[in-house]
């Protein structure tokens, strides 16, 4: 009689199994072809000279030299890398910051219009970038954008600057835009982490004579951090896979003098329409950016998410 039910639950688990198997075929046969496939070709372009699918000229690490030990491959690559860290750097600071504030605010108790204030948050974000960025790059033109010419009316003609014709300024406007356009994702997710936390710990905190400040920061931020590690991970991945604003903004060479120039340009320019003055594409040292960011992206979100594992670990011990 055991051996019997041992078998009917055997057979029901295998069922299930296959129920399982056969629902998630499509997605995982999609997935194969248009995201892993892709990935692991693009890894096997990049010690091939030639771009084709089945090129024969393999060259090992030669892409890799060229890109690291050239001096001008070399230079390109590590001003993108680093523009893209600072575009990163804006946005952390920026755009996940003001999505705690908003996302707090939104919680406050009695706040009057709470879900027009999120419709307006969260509507630069259903915007296409490339119309975002070309109606920012409209409104900063020196000459005759908006910007300019409300800061002339205001007297504030030594602010009507070049934002994005000056490499001074040029990133940081472009990284600001990208802020402004998405900062209703993380104040989403900010404010569905801050609805999951319990009534009580703030009762006994106000009970205990906790000032907001305090039970903010002794509070909502540690309970937090585990949302702060996903939006983390989705702005560093978001971030080093950028394109789009740039190239509405500026152009592909990363105008003025490569000062916006990121890894997503450096790749399409390098891998795909080819480099100035030549212009001639070489997918193979594409590809060798394309894997490099890949394993930046790979060991940045795996340090994050082992880093928020343990204080959400430690949270739990005490």
């Amino acid at each position: 009689m055991i051996q019997l039910n041992r078998q009917s639950t055997l057979r029901q688990r295998g069922g299930t199994a296959l129920r399982w198997l056969i629902y998630l075929a499509p997605a995982l046969l999609l997935y194969t072809a248009f995201m892993a496939f892709p990935l692991f070709d693009s890894v096997r372009l990049s010690f091939f000279k030639s771009g084709s699918f089945l090129s024969k000229d393999f060259v090992g690490f030669d892409n890799y030299i060229r890109l690291f030990l050239d001096k001008q491959n070399a230079l390109r690559f590590w001003s993108a890398f680093g523009n893209t860290w600072y575009f990163f750097f804006i946005h952390m600071v920026v755009q996940n910051i003001l999505g705690i504030l908003f996302a707090v605010l939104l919680m406050e108790k009695g706040l009057k219009g709470a879900g027009i204030y999120r419709t307006i948050i969260f509507i630069p974000a259903t915007l296409a970038v490339l119309v975002t960025g070309y109606l920012w790059k409209l409104i900063l033109n020196p000459q005759w954008g908006a910007l300019a010419i409300l800061l002339n009316k205001l007297g504030l003609t030594q602010f009507s600057l070049p934002w994005l014709g000056d490499a001074r300024y040029a990133l940081t406007t472009v990284s600001l835009v990208s802020a402004w356009q998405w900062v209703g994702m993380p104040t989403m997710m900010f404010l569905a982490g801050l609805q999951n936390i319990s009534d009580d710990m703030y009762e006994a905190a106000d009970i205990a004579g906790a000032t907001k400040l305090q039970t903010f920061w002794y509070i909502t931020l540690p309970l937090l951090r585990p949302v702060i590690g996903i939006v983390t991970i989705l702005t560093f991945v978001g971030n080093f896979n950028a394109f789009d604003v740039v190239f509405a903004m500026e152009n592909v060479n990363g105008a003025p003098l490569y000062s916006t120039d990121i890894m997503g340009t450096l790749f399409y320019r390098v891998g795909i329409a080819g480099q100035h003055p030549v212009s001639i594409p070489d997918p193979g040292m594409g590809a060798a950016i394309a894997t490099t960011t890949f394993l930046i992206l790979a060991l940045g979100s795996a340090l994050v998410l082992r880093l928020t594992s343990e204080s959400t670990e430690k949270q739990a011990r005490i």
